[in-house]
Protein backbone atom coordinates (compact mmCIF):
# COMPACT_ATOMS: atom_id res chain seq x y z
CA UNK A 1 0.00 0.00 0.00
CA UNK A 2 1.75 3.55 -1.18
CA UNK A 3 2.57 5.95 1.72
CA UNK A 4 -0.96 8.06 2.50
CA UNK A 5 0.35 11.42 3.83
CA UNK A 6 0.25 14.74 2.47
CA UNK A 7 2.57 15.30 -0.84
CA UNK A 8 3.63 17.23 -3.25
CA UNK A 9 2.01 17.21 -6.65
CA UNK A 10 2.78 19.12 -9.70
CA UNK A 11 -1.33 19.81 -11.20
CA UNK A 12 -1.29 20.66 -14.70
CA UNK A 13 -4.45 22.86 -15.88
CA UNK A 14 -5.84 23.46 -19.38
CA UNK A 15 -8.97 25.83 -20.39
CA UNK A 16 -11.48 24.03 -23.09
CA UNK A 17 -9.97 23.34 -26.24
CA UNK A 18 -6.45 23.75 -25.78
CA UNK A 19 -5.15 20.40 -26.63
CA UNK A 20 -6.82 18.97 -29.14
CA UNK A 21 -6.54 15.17 -31.57
CA UNK A 22 -4.21 16.18 -33.92
CA UNK A 23 -2.65 19.43 -32.19
CA UNK A 24 0.46 20.01 -34.47
CA UNK A 25 2.38 20.47 -31.39
CA UNK A 26 1.92 16.87 -30.84
CA UNK A 27 -0.99 14.88 -28.81
CA UNK A 28 -1.80 11.99 -27.27
CA UNK A 29 -4.78 9.57 -27.50
CA UNK A 30 -6.35 8.47 -24.36
CA UNK A 31 -4.83 6.07 -22.26
CA UNK A 32 -2.61 6.23 -25.13
CA UNK A 33 -4.46 3.77 -27.01
CA UNK A 34 -3.21 4.50 -30.29
CA UNK A 35 0.11 5.66 -31.39
CA UNK A 36 0.84 9.07 -32.12
CA UNK A 37 4.24 10.19 -33.48
CA UNK A 38 5.69 13.13 -32.19
CA UNK A 39 5.36 15.05 -28.52
CA UNK A 40 5.39 18.74 -27.94
CA UNK A 41 9.39 18.82 -27.39
CA UNK A 42 9.49 16.77 -30.99
CA UNK A 43 6.75 17.95 -33.00
CA UNK A 44 5.04 15.14 -35.48
CA UNK A 45 5.82 16.09 -39.37
CA UNK A 46 3.58 19.35 -40.43
CA UNK A 47 0.77 18.50 -41.94
CA UNK A 48 0.49 14.96 -40.88
CA UNK A 49 -2.72 15.14 -38.51
CA UNK A 50 -4.34 18.07 -40.50
CA UNK A 51 -7.53 16.11 -40.88
CA UNK A 52 -7.47 14.65 -37.09
CA UNK A 53 -6.91 18.76 -36.31
CA UNK A 54 -9.91 19.61 -38.70
CA UNK A 55 -12.60 17.18 -37.01
CA UNK A 56 -11.54 17.97 -33.02
CA UNK A 57 -11.71 21.88 -34.09
CA UNK A 58 -15.42 20.93 -35.91
CA UNK A 59 -16.60 19.04 -32.84
CA UNK A 60 -16.26 21.95 -30.44
CA UNK A 61 -19.15 23.39 -28.84
CA UNK A 62 -17.82 26.70 -28.78
CA UNK A 63 -14.46 28.25 -29.76
CA UNK A 64 -11.21 27.34 -27.55
CA UNK A 65 -10.58 29.60 -24.40
CA UNK A 66 -7.50 31.69 -23.98
CA UNK A 67 -7.67 33.39 -20.69
CA UNK A 68 -6.95 37.21 -20.78
CA UNK A 69 -4.02 38.84 -19.39
CA UNK A 70 -6.62 41.01 -17.24
CA UNK A 71 -7.81 37.51 -16.17
CA UNK A 72 -5.07 35.63 -15.02
CA UNK A 73 -4.70 37.08 -11.37
CA UNK A 74 -8.31 36.54 -11.06
CA UNK A 75 -7.89 33.16 -12.16
CA UNK A 76 -4.54 31.92 -10.10
CA UNK A 77 -5.79 33.66 -6.57
CA UNK A 78 -9.48 31.92 -6.98
CA UNK A 79 -7.53 28.78 -7.73
CA UNK A 80 -4.89 28.75 -5.06
CA UNK A 81 -7.55 30.54 -2.11
CA UNK A 82 -9.67 27.42 -3.26
CA UNK A 83 -6.65 24.58 -2.93
CA UNK A 84 -5.71 26.60 0.20
CA UNK A 85 -9.37 26.59 2.20
CA UNK A 86 -9.65 22.21 1.16
CA UNK A 87 -6.09 21.99 3.13
CA UNK A 88 -3.64 22.18 0.48
CA UNK A 89 -0.48 23.97 0.50
CA UNK A 90 0.61 25.78 -2.51
CA UNK A 91 3.98 26.67 -3.10
CA UNK A 92 3.82 28.19 -6.60
CA UNK A 93 1.54 28.91 -9.91
CA UNK A 94 1.68 30.00 -12.77
CA UNK A 95 -1.73 30.93 -15.07
CA UNK A 96 -0.90 31.28 -18.36
CA UNK A 97 -3.72 32.11 -21.63
CA UNK A 98 -4.17 27.88 -21.83
CA UNK A 99 -2.86 26.33 -19.12
CA UNK A 100 -1.94 26.29 -15.43
CA UNK A 101 0.06 24.78 -13.46
CA UNK A 102 0.55 24.32 -9.76
CA UNK A 103 3.15 22.94 -7.20
CA UNK A 104 1.42 22.41 -4.18
CA UNK A 105 1.12 19.39 -1.09
CA UNK A 106 -2.19 17.66 -0.41
CA UNK A 107 -3.14 14.37 0.80
CA UNK A 108 -2.82 11.45 -1.09
CA UNK A 109 -5.42 10.30 -3.49
CA UNK A 110 -7.40 14.10 -3.54
CA UNK A 111 -5.23 16.16 -6.70
CA UNK A 112 -8.01 15.06 -8.87
CA UNK A 113 -10.93 15.61 -6.97
CA UNK A 114 -9.37 19.07 -5.22
CA UNK A 115 -8.27 19.76 -8.74
CA UNK A 116 -11.86 20.21 -9.67
CA UNK A 117 -13.41 21.41 -6.82
CA UNK A 118 -10.90 24.50 -7.36
CA UNK A 119 -11.65 24.73 -11.29
CA UNK A 120 -15.17 25.18 -10.01
CA UNK A 121 -14.48 27.62 -7.62
CA UNK A 122 -12.42 29.75 -10.18
CA UNK A 123 -15.04 29.59 -12.75
CA UNK A 124 -17.97 30.90 -10.52
CA UNK A 125 -15.63 33.80 -9.58
CA UNK A 126 -14.97 34.77 -12.79
CA UNK A 127 -18.78 34.12 -13.88
CA UNK A 128 -19.16 36.86 -10.96
CA UNK A 129 -17.10 39.24 -12.39
CA UNK A 130 -17.71 39.03 -16.44
CA UNK A 131 -17.33 34.96 -17.78
CA UNK A 132 -19.84 33.67 -19.92
CA UNK A 133 -19.49 29.95 -21.15
CA UNK A 134 -16.78 27.34 -20.95
CA UNK A 135 -13.57 27.49 -19.23
CA UNK A 136 -11.94 24.88 -18.57
CA UNK A 137 -11.00 21.26 -19.99
CA UNK A 138 -12.02 18.16 -18.66
CA UNK A 139 -9.66 16.53 -16.17
CA UNK A 140 -6.24 17.89 -16.01
CA UNK A 141 -2.79 16.19 -14.83
CA UNK A 142 -1.78 15.35 -11.73
CA UNK A 143 1.68 14.54 -11.32
CA UNK A 144 3.13 12.97 -7.89
CA UNK A 145 6.35 14.46 -7.38
CA UNK A 146 9.15 11.63 -6.70
CA UNK A 147 11.71 14.00 -5.33
CA UNK A 148 13.39 17.28 -3.67
CA UNK A 149 14.79 17.27 -7.40
CA UNK A 150 12.22 17.42 -9.10
CA UNK A 151 9.82 19.52 -6.96
CA UNK A 152 12.98 22.06 -7.55
CA UNK A 153 13.01 20.97 -10.93
CA UNK A 154 8.94 21.65 -10.91
CA UNK A 155 9.28 25.02 -9.20
CA UNK A 156 11.89 26.37 -11.90
CA UNK A 157 9.90 24.99 -14.83
CA UNK A 158 6.05 26.49 -13.14
CA UNK A 159 8.22 30.40 -12.17
CA UNK A 160 9.94 30.16 -15.94
CA UNK A 161 6.53 30.54 -17.43
CA UNK A 162 6.89 34.20 -16.22
CA UNK A 163 9.00 34.90 -19.33
CA UNK A 164 5.81 33.52 -21.54
CA UNK A 165 3.81 35.74 -20.29
CA UNK A 166 1.97 33.81 -17.81
CA UNK A 167 0.37 35.12 -14.45
CA UNK A 168 2.97 33.62 -11.36
CA UNK A 169 2.81 33.44 -7.63
CA UNK A 170 4.92 31.94 -5.36
CA UNK A 171 4.66 31.72 -1.46
CA UNK A 172 6.44 33.56 1.01
CA UNK A 173 7.23 33.56 4.36
CA UNK A 174 4.67 35.81 6.64
CA UNK A 175 6.55 38.85 7.48
CA UNK A 176 6.74 38.97 11.48
CA UNK A 177 5.99 42.35 11.24
CA UNK A 178 9.83 43.33 13.03
CA UNK A 179 12.28 45.63 11.12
Amino acid sequence: MPDQSPCWHHLILSTYGSWLYGDPRGFRTRHHREHVDGDYKNPPPQGLYVERARRSRESLKCAPVCVPDCLRPVVGEALRDRLQQLGAFVLCMSVGGQHLHILAKLPFGKAREWSGIAKRHAWFVLRDRVWKGKLWAKRGKALRVSSRGHQVNVYRYILGHAQEGAWVWKWSRPSSGEP
